[in-house]
């Protein structure tokens, strides 16, 4: 499904909103900016560099209650052993979606994933 493949200029600073640099993401979560590390390193939270000179920073999104959003670490897996990179994963998970409705990152908030999980195994294929 090549159409679904973000280009290199999605501005992803501007879709996704707000993000955290690792420190922020560590405090938020309780750990260890090496095990933030750890977490994008095995697809259970993604990154991406937002702006010209950014770091690299995870979306604010994917985090809620001291915890990575359930279902996300699953969507993110599916995609990456699918040949998506963290760009292409994150400008779908934040692109709104009108089958949905809305992103695919809100359902996973409120806990609306299966369908998520659907679609993101049917891109992978």
């Amino acid at each position: 499904m090549e159409e679904t493949r973000a280009p290199e200029t999605t501005d992803l600073g501007a879709l996704v909103g707000d993000w955290l640099d690792w420190s922020g993401a560590a405090e938020l979560l309780h750990v260890s900016v090496s095990k933030v590390r750890q977490l994008i390193r095995e697809h259970q939270l993604a990154a991406a560099v937002p702006a010209p000179g950014a770091g690299q920073q995870v979306p604010a999104a994917f985090i809620a209650d001291g915890q990575v959003v359930k279902g996300v670490p699953g969507v993110l897996t599916v995609l990456h052993d699918g040949g998506y990179d963290d760009r292409e994963i994150l400008a779908w998970l934040f692109t709104a979606d009108d089958s949905l409705p809305g992103r695919p990152v809100d359902a996973l908030r409120e806990n609306r994933g299966s369908e998520v999980k659907r679609r993101a195994q049917a891109m992978a294929l």
